[in-house]
């Protein structure tokens, strides 16, 4: 793709929190395209090297380890929130030394748990943005309160979903001046997507991180559920833990081996790509209980499978009910046991589904509509700050 709008001459210095390779990270690598396309330089710091590393230099990005502290769920307990608020202190000093040093036209940082980089950005008059992949509407509005207030720090804020930009303007109304709204750009399928071919067996997979957010173990229950009733079905699980949730899987793991899933419950851990477990899918589920927006649905969509998901934020976003997918209440496992039973059992409602989802995924969340908004994101914002 070349786009209209140039960033030649120009770098652009992502800080990002991790070299996985999940959502944000994902629409990371877009954004790293839409730069290189544009002609500018991108140059992505990291605190170690890892599987996204490769994928950056391929897209024709740098990669450079920078020592930082992410925000991470598991800090909320006192003594860990002490230890990164000292880990951050000590940290923005050597960000600032470091923005000094590479002098990029623009810091973009990738998900709100780095606010040092926006601080060290502001101190070392580096202009920045923050892409905002978090819809947090769950916890109190002092914590809520606390993970927004750096981005008034930022020149720019990309949000990923209007849940997430609800959730963002809820607790900091003036930042809606700054938001852009630009969804996830979402890549097809290499070899071109073929409708699932059924067997006696209905298997169904579930795409993402296993955490009880992602919440994986309600697809177990739903899929519990369905064998009782006779339903001859298994399900994959293509994903892998965050370090410190070890006791999830674990959890995971006792609850497959009971009899009712022995031998029904497949744990593949991390895929890349996912495009051959999704043409051995029959169907995907996405039980998440919070999602601000899940290109996991969207790349089912892309890959003719039909979706049954939880009407969670972003979810009803890239889903229209019984038009795109079926959507169920969040943590109702019943509903999403019988919505799958639906789709096993009335083979024109899934086909009906996905040649819908397909259409409207390709239309909406387009690899290029996602490079030429960002890029209009990236220029207008250099442009202001001249």
């Amino acid at each position: 793709m070349t786009s209209i709008l140039s960033l030649a001459g120009r770098t652009v210095l992502v800080a990002n929190p991790s070299p996985d390779v999940y959502g944000s990270d994902l629409q990371m690598l877009e954004s790293v395209s839409a730069v290189v396309h544009a002609g500018g330089r991108v140059v992505v710091a990291m605190p170690t090297e890892g599987p996204l590393s490769a994928l950056i230099r391929e897209r024709g990005g740098e990669v450079e380890l920078v020592d930082f502290p992410v925000l991470r769920r598991a800090n909320q307990s006192a003594a860990a929130f002490a230890r990164l608020l000292l880990d951050a202190v000590r940290s923005v000093p050597r960000l600032v030394t470091h923005l000094r040093r590479t002098r990029p036209d623009l810091l973009y940082v990738n998900t709100v748990t780095l606010p040092w980089w926006l601080l060290a950005a502001r101190v070392a008059r580096v202009p920045a943005i923050c892409h905002v992949h978090e819809a947090e509407n769950t916890d109190s509005g002092l914590v809520r309160r606390a993970l927004v207030a750096p981005l008034r720090l930022a020149g720019g804020v990309l949000v990923i979903s209007r849940s997430a930009m609800a959730a963002m303007v809820d607790v900091a109304p003036g930042l809606a001046r700054r938001a852009h709204l630009v969804f996830n750009g979402v890549p097809e399928p290499v070899v071109p997507a073929e409708p699932a071919r059924r067997g006696q067996r209905t298997r169904a997979v579930v795409v993402g991180r296993l955490s009880p957010r992602k919440a994986p173990h309600l697809a177990l229950e739903a899929v519990a559920q369905l064998r009782r009733l006779g339903y001859d079905i298994e399900v994959e699980l293509a994903g892998s833990i965050y370090p410190g949730y070890e006791w999830y899987l674990h959890e995971l793991e006792e609850r497959a081996a009971e009899p009712d899933l022995r031998g029904a419950v497949h744990l593949a851990g991390y895929c890349k790509p996912i495009w051959p477990r999704l043409a051995q899918a029959d169907l995907v589920m996405a039980p998440s209980l919070r999602e601000p927006f899940g290109n996991a649905v969207v790349e089912a969509q892309l890959a003719l499978r039909p979706v049954v998901a939880t009407a969670a934020l972003g979810h009803v976003e890239s889903i229209t009910d019984e038009e795109t997918g079926l959507l169920v209440p969040a943590g109702d496992v019943e509903a999403m046991a019988k919505a799958v039973a639906r789709v096993i059992d009335e083979p024109e409602l899934a086909a009906g589904l996905v040649e819908r989802a397909r259409r409207s995924a390709r239309e909406r969340f387009s690899t290029d509509r996602y490079e030429r908004e960002v890029v209009a994101v990236l220029t207008g914002l250099l442009r202001r700050d001249r």
